[in-house]
């Protein structure tokens, strides 16, 4: 991975020594402050703005435009609450998404399967281990996000999720998110209303520049990506990583994702 990565700053192909435990101490103070951490340049920016590019045809000609309307919670009721509570308002999500098996070969492929990527990440969660999915299309994904496309606000049923931008738009695609919303044990309704309707002080805005990694924890952190402006498209890697090896998403899932079971 040295063509492709900074791993003198982020010396991840040295597990276990001083300079690998430095990052990952410092990644874990970033996600135990912020709910996240960001690492510039993790890519070099070429080859991220390079990989975006040679993923554009792809996105013209194979694929699956993913729409929806949804509520925070991607559920069409939550128990005890009533409909028209305002936490539970309506939004719509846009994007394309290419899958696995579409970008082979691709850095963000050769990434994802790079075991010491998954180290890091298993090391920083304070994790035993993170295996890659066993799953041909469903383990890495690259969206775009193109004029008027969003992912608009929702919390994911991941604990953490792990992305890496290729290409930022001219205009909008700013990263937006409420570090710890609710928790486990409080789902914090009121809060989550109060922040849809723009009263939550908390939120936060982050704009993200190509071939940076952000690990963020999704399941209580609730977000969104602004709607892009512009010809140029928002070009994001989605990683999927699980404490446990040989996940796969069912057929079901994945045509409702990607819209093809194989």
């Amino acid at each position: 991975m040295q063509h492709a990565l900074d791993l003198k700053t982020y010396p991840l192909d040295k597990p276990g020594s001083a300079e690998w435990q430095a990052l990952v101490d410092q990644c874990r103070a970033d996600l135990a402050r912020d709910g996240m951490f960001s690492l510039p340049a993790f890519m070099d920016p070429e080859v991220a703005q390079q990989a975006a590019i040679d993923a554009l045809p792809k996105f013209e000609t194979e694929s699956f435009r993913h729409e929806r309307e949804h509520n925070i919670y991607f559920l069409k009721t939550i128990p005890g609450l009533p409909d028209d509570h305002p936490a539970l308002a309506r939004f719509k999500t846009s994007n394309n998404t290419l899958c696995l098996d579409q970008v082979t070969g691709s850095p963000m492929a050769q990434l994802y399967e790079w075991p010491e990527f998954a180290g890091f990440i298993a090391a920083v969660m304070e994790k035993p281990a993170m295996y890659t999915m066993d799953d041909p299309i469903s383990g890495m994904n690259v969206m775009a996000y193109r004029e008027g496309q969003a992912l608009n606000w929702h919390f994911d049923r991941s604990e953490f999720t792990t992305t890496l931008l290729l290409q930022a738009p001219e205009e909008g695609g700013e990263f937006v998110y409420r570090t710890d919303l609710r928790s486990d044990s409080d789902p914090n309704y009121d809060g989550v209303a109060r922040m849809l309707t723009g009263e939550d002080p908390e939120v936060r805005t982050l704009t993200l520049a190509p071939g940076t990694l952000n690990v963020f924890r999704g399941k209580n952190t609730p977000h969104r990506v602004v709607d892009v402006k512009g010809p140029k498209a928002r070009v994001i890697t989605v990683f999927s990583y699980y404490e446990n090896p040989g996940v796969s998403f069912s057929d079901e899932e994945r045509i409702g994702f990607y819209g093809r079971a194989r």
